[in-house]
């Protein structure tokens, strides 16, 4: 028997139950009936980051940028395809350090952009500077999981 997992919808930030083995078969919110997974990175605002890493009962790596920032905009689209890989195994978010400046404060991110995993509601894991090679986005991501 599979387990249930919880899951932040990424529009309506809805948490939902979803059994472990129907992760992979696209499921949708409960509430907003959008899928909970479309392999893109959910644009997260301090209330929504909240509710994912206190509540998805998987994975969420995060991408500190900011839109004036050269790197960031280079990492981007390597940051997409990877969340391609990524999902549904893991949530892939992204936070705008410009408009939700008070999480920059509050996980003391000193450059951009920065990578951070985070389990079981803490983080994990940190990577600063842009990666443009998504196989090494999912790599290093993969290898910083628990266990």
């Amino acid at each position: 028997m599979s387990e249930s997992l919880q899951i932040v919808c990424p529009h309506c930030q809805t948490t939902n139950r979803v059994r472990s083995d129907q992760l992979a078969s696209a499921p949708d919110c409960g509430s907003c009936k959008k899928a909970l997974f479309d392999g893109h990175p959910a644009a997260l605002d301090e209330a929504a980051f909240d509710k994912h890493i206190g509540r998805n009962q998987i994975p969420v790596l995060v991408d500190f940028w900011a839109p004036w920032c050269g790197p960031c905009r280079m990492m981007a689209p390597a940051y997409e395809k990877a969340a391609a890989q990524l999902e549904p195994q893991m949530r892939v978010a992204k936070v705008n350090t410009e408009e939700a400046q008070n999480l920059g404060a509050r996980f003391n991110i000193r450059s951009i952009p920065t990578l951070a995993l985070f389990v079981g509601g803490r983080e994990v894991a940190r990577q600063p500077g842009a990666m443009t090679n998504p196989a090494d986005i999912v790599r290093w991501a993969r290898s910083q999981l628990p266990g």
